[in-house]
C-alpha cells in the first residue's frame, strides 16, 4: 500500500508500507551498515528515530531469537529499498516485514534512500512523518513540524528498566533489598538509560557481576548494594535534560571507580564540566575509524548516537580517542580518577570487535 516519507522541509518521497496501515514521527537518521538490521532495530538508543538503512536489500538473513539486544524493537520506523520477505540462512526462524509487523512498527520500501541520505547530510536529520493514512504532504510536512525536536527530550528515563535485573542469555527480576552478590566476580551496578544486551555479555565475559538498576535508582541505595565499580549505559536523546543523573554522577565519581559507553560517556563529561552539543547527522554505523592516542592504532568501530561531547575545557581529563572521519571525541580518561569513557560502542553486535579491549581496561583499572 502507498505511503509517504514527508520531512519538516517539505522534502517528500513515495514508497509503499510492507507492514500495514500506520502512521508515525521521529528524527530520521541513516545507518550506512551492511548487515546488523535485527541489533540495530532492537538497540534502545533508536528510541524515538525513524533507522533509514542505505544499503538497497534489507532482511537477507530474517530474523533469530539470539541477535537482539533488547527485549523488543525501539525504533519508531523502519526505512529500506527493498525488504527481502524470503530470507535464506540457516538461522533464521522469521522474516523482516512478520517480524516488524507483528509488534507494530511501520516499514517502508520503495523510497529512493540514496536520495534521502544525501538530503539528510547536506542538510542534517530532521523530524518526519511517514503514513499510509494520510496522503497529503503539506498535512505531513506540519505535523512533522509539530513533533517535538530530539534535543531537550530525556529519553533515556523511557528506555530504562522498571526493576533492577541480573543477565544470563535474558534480564532475571530481582529485589535490591534482597539482593546478594556471588563471590569471586567484580560487583559492578550498571546504571541502565537503554542498555544494550551485548554489553552485558561482554561485562560478565571479563569477570564482571553486572546488576543493572533503574535510572532513577537513589545514590543511598547504589550504596548499600556495596558495589565495587559503577557502569553508564548508552541510551537514547539528549543528555543535558538529565540533570539528575548527571548530578548523582558527579557523586557517583568521587567514590567509585566509573565507566561510560555512549550516552554514558556523554554524561560522564557533563558531570566533569564538559559541554554537549549535537551533530549534524550523527554517527550510525558500523564502519566508523577510531584512533586511540594512548596506543596510536586505528580502530573500525560500531556507531550509534547524536550528540557529542567537547571536553576541551576540562583540565582534569585527557583524550583517548578521536574519530578519524571528523575529528569528534570518542574517548577520555581522568588523569587522576579511575574513569575511563568512549564514545563508540565497543561492544559491537553489530560490528567489527577491535574495540573489545575497553572492557579489560576498566577491570584492570578496577583492580590496579
Amino acid at each position: 500500500m502507498k505511503a509517504l516519507l514527508v520531512l519538516e522541509d517539505g522534502t517528500t518521497f513515495i514508497g509503499k508500507s510492507f507492514t500495514g496501515h500506520g502512521e508515525v514521527g521521529g528524527e530520521v537518521i541513516f545507518n550506512t551498515g551492511l548487515t546488523g538490521y535485527q541489533e540495530i532495530l532492537t538497540d534502545p538508543s533508536y528510541l524515538g528515530q525513524i533507522v533509514c538503512m542505505t544499503y538497497p536489500h534489507i532482511g537477507n538473513y530474517g530474523i533469530n531469537p539470539q541477535d537482539v539486544e533488547s527485549e523488543r524493537i525501539q525504533v519508531n520506523a523502519f526505512v529500506v529499498k527493498e525488504c527481502v520477505k524470503t530470507p535464506s540462512n540457516w538461522r533464521a526462524t522469521d522474516s523482516l516485514d512478520h517480524y516488524l509487523a507483528e509488534q507494530g512498527v511501520l516499514g517502508i520500501e520503495g523510497i529512493d534512500t540514496r536520495a534521502l541520505t544525501t538530503h539528510l547530510r547536506q542538510h542534517g536529520c530532521m523530524r518526519a512523518l511517514i503514513s499510509t493514512l494520510d496522503l497529503d504532504p503539506k498535512s505531513l510536512q506540519k505535523k512533522a513540524q509539530n513533533l517535538l525536536p530530539m534535543q531537550g527530550q530525556a529519553l533515556a528515563l523511557k528506555a530504562t528498566c522498571q526493576q533492577a535485573y541480573t543477565f544470563t542469555d535474558r534480564p532475571v527480576r530481582v529485589d535490591l533489598d534482597g539482593f546478594n552478590w556471588p563471590e569471586g566476580k567484580i560487583r559492578l551496578v550498571v546504571l541502565d538509560f537503554g542498555i544494550k544486551w551485548n554489553i552485558l555479555r561482554l561485562l560478565k565475559k571479563y569477570g564482571f557481576e553486572p546488576l543493572v538498576v533503574p535510572a532513577s535508582t537513589s545514590l543511598d541505595q547504589i550504596k548499600k548494594l556495596n558495589p565495587e565499580a559503577i557502569f553508564l549505559s548508552n541510551g537514547p536523546g539528549d543528555p543535558e535534560p538529565l540533570t539528575e543523573v548527571i548530578a548523582k554522577v558527579k557523586k557517583l565519581i568521587d567514590l567509585y571507580p566509573v565507566a561510560g559507553i555512549c550516552l554514558g560517556h556523554q554524561i560522564l563529561g557533563l558531570a566533569l564540566g564538559g559541554k554537549c552539543f549535537k551533530l549534524k547527522f550523527g554517527h550510525h554505523a558500523l564502519n566508523h575509524p577510531v584512533k586511540d592516542l594512548t596506543t596510536g592504532k586505528i580502530q573500525i568501530s560500531s556507531q550509534n548516537h547524536g550528540f557529542c561531547v567537547d571536553i576541551s575545557e576540562v583540565k582534569e581529563l585527557e583524550v583517548t580517542h578521536i574519530n578519524l572521519n571528523d575529528n569528534t571525541l570518542e574517548g577520555f580518561r581522568h588523569k587522576t580518577k579511575p574513569i575511563l569513557a568512549v564514545q563508540h560502542h565497543p561492544e559491537a553486535a553489530p560490528g567489527p570487535h577491535e574495540c573489545e579491549n575497553f572492557f579489560a581496561q576498566f577491570k584492570n583499572l578496577i583492580q590496579g
